[in-house]
């Protein structure tokens, strides 16, 4: 038995709550006869799973917290160095700044989507939906190359394990790593979440407190001298003009990546309609505090003509992060410090590259096996498949570090573009069908930050990096290797999609065919959430809001 509350604040009770993919079920209240079409608006059944089989076992704080914490990794940590030196700390500040405002226009986009019809799969399942099952298949499996992300997180925590003592080979740590993430990722989401949280609230505290010291240490209070904008003036703010901003906007990007998980996890959170859209207003604060202010103090800390910023083979010792904190004579904490953000970071990657996998499976687009979940609503042969893939590429990162590392980067920062890409790109339809059929803006929990002129500038600007990234390839002479690295990462999802289109013969979803109904939010269920929000006590609104 279910108990539901209505907007005036009775409660009724509904006997089942169940979703079924056909979308006629009535749900009838004791007290009260109200037919509501394809009610529940989250999939629920009985047992608390969605219709993938997933639980909803993320509360509020849990998304709060992977919103603020789940990008913030390898990206951040051991490669933004490397975009100082390549642009300049005004030319590296300048993409970071383009990138956030892009990224904030996609995750916007997603959240309207999320929020309205939660599910795990996210975008490559609203793909299918509402523009063309080839782009869902083509998407979802592109996101889900991302695997290879892993990794680079274990690579590096390993190598940080051996800078403080060399006990064993970088493989060896590597599977005590990946063995630890499985089993937080096979015992389910409410684990998942918890662990999450406390990783990223590490990550945030480190980062304030990383802010804090590069304050110190570029206005004299720690350091041998006060340093104010002198990097800026020599070796100076801009390196290669123009030509070095342009280089940055890729790897700028994969510092971002990850930002998308706030919609991957609507499928799994409590009140998604709720948490969600406050998850998605914190990556604007996020964004400008641990992107822009980061790369901001970085380039007052740190020349870009310092050697160690190159930092090719993602070495910890020489992150943009420590070489900071030595400069304050801080030292070891700085590896704790990327430690633990490294490991977050391969957490989130097995989580959302299962989930994507699931979603794929139940819409048909990978082996149905991997829709298979266990007693805690985990996916459990998506995790250990995307676990595996993941673990092969470490040893190729072990045996030819620079190379490989440089390959992932290219590899996965091209998926997450082209990720983004399509998500605006569906956005974009879904406004379109949802206006043709004459719906209104209202019944939308959630909606998007300047449509359509955001998602149109972030469409525009993804196919702008997608194709310039690898420019270099072709000045001053044509160098076959670096094209096909910078352009390696956009051919999976190309012949995903003209696989799936010639082989299965799909077509273009008429806009009035585009599925609303099955697993939407009623309006019913938006203002019983926010009934439940108001009348929650003034100290439990202080907590979620800490939390």
């Amino acid at each position: 038995m279910v108990e539901k509350h209505q907007p005036d604040g009775t409660s009724a009770s509904i006997s089942s709550v169940k979703a079924h993919e056909a979308g006629d079920q009535h749900v009838v209240f004791d007290n009260e006869k109200i037919a509501v079409e394809n009610s529940h608006t989250y999939d629920l059944e009985e047992n608390g799973r969605t219709i993938h089989g997933a639980k909803r076992g993320l509360n509020a704080r849990h998304i709060q917290m992977i919103s603020l914490g789940g990008a913030i990794g390898t990206g951040l940590f051991l490669t933004s160095g490397g975009n100082i030196a390549t642009a300049g700390p005004a030319g590296a500040l300048i993409a970071y700044c383009v990138i956030g405002i892009m990224v904030y226009c996609v995750i916007t986009s997603l959240g309207e989507m999320a929020t309205f019809i939660p599910v795990s799969g996210s975008f490559n399942h609203f793909a299918t939906r509402f523009v063309d099952p080839a782009l869902g298949f083509a998407l979802g499996w592109n996101y889900w190359f991302s695997a290879v992300t892993l990794a680079t997180e274990l690579s590096a925590a390993a190598t940080i394990i051996n800078w403080w003592s060399p006990v064993m080979p970088d493989a060896a740590w590597c599977t005590i790593f990946l063995l630890v993430l499985i089993a937080i990722n096979l015992v389910g989401v409410r684990i998942y979440g918890e662990i999450e949280y406390w990783f990223a609230l590490i990550k945030i505290l480190i980062v304030i407190v990383f802010i804090i010291i590069a304050i110190c240490v570029a206005a004299g209070g720690l350091g041998d001298e006060t340093l104010g904008f002198k990097y800026w003036k020599d070796p100076g703010a801009f390196v290669n003009g123009g030509l070095g901003f342009v280089s940055v906007l890729l790897t700028a990007g994969f510092s971002f990546q990850g930002t998308e998980i706030v919609g991957i996890t609507a499928g799994e959170a409590k009140n998604p309609t709720k948490t969600v859209p406050r998850a998605i207003r914190n990556t604007f604060w996020r964004i400008i505090i641990f992107y822009i202010v980061t790369i901001f103090l970085l380039g007052l800390c740190l020349p870009s003509n310092d050697p160690n910023l190159e930092n090719d083979e993602e070495n910890a010792a020489t992150a943009s992060f420590t070489l900071v904190f030595q400069k304050a004579g801080i030292d070891v904490a700085a590896h704790a410090v990327v430690l633990s953000s490294v490991l977050s970071a391969g957490n989130s990657d097995i989580y959302t590259c299962s989930r994507t996998l699931l979603g794929l499976a139940h819409d048909g687009n990978a082996p149905k096996f991997f829709s298979k979940t266990n007693r805690f609503g985990s996916p459990y042969w998506a995790v250990l498949f995307s676990s595996s893939i993941g673990f092969i590429c470490v040893f190729a990162a072990i045996y030819s570090a620079t190379e490989a590392f440089n390959w992932f980067l290219n590899i996965t920062a091209v998926t997450g573009f082209i990720s983004w890409w399509g998500i605006v790109l569906i956005h974009l339809r879904f406004r379109r069908a949802y206006k043709r059929q004459g719906r209104s803006l209202a019944d939308l929990p959630y909606k998007a930050f300047g449509f359509p002129i955001a998602p149109l500038f972030a469409l525009l600007f993804c196919s702008f990096v997608i194709l310039g990234q690898g420019y270099e390839s072709f000045t001053p002479t044509f160098d076959g290797v670096a094209f096909v690295s910078s352009y390696i990462g956009i051919l999976p999802a190309i012949l995903c999609y003209i696989i799936y289109k010639v082989v299965r013969r799909t077509r273009l979803v008429p806009l009035d065919e585009v599925d609303f109904e099955r697993g939407h939010v009623t309006r019913f269920e938006i203002e019983q959430e926010a009934a439940e929000e108001k009348n929650m006590p003034w100290y439990k609104k202080v907590i979620e809001a800490v939390a």
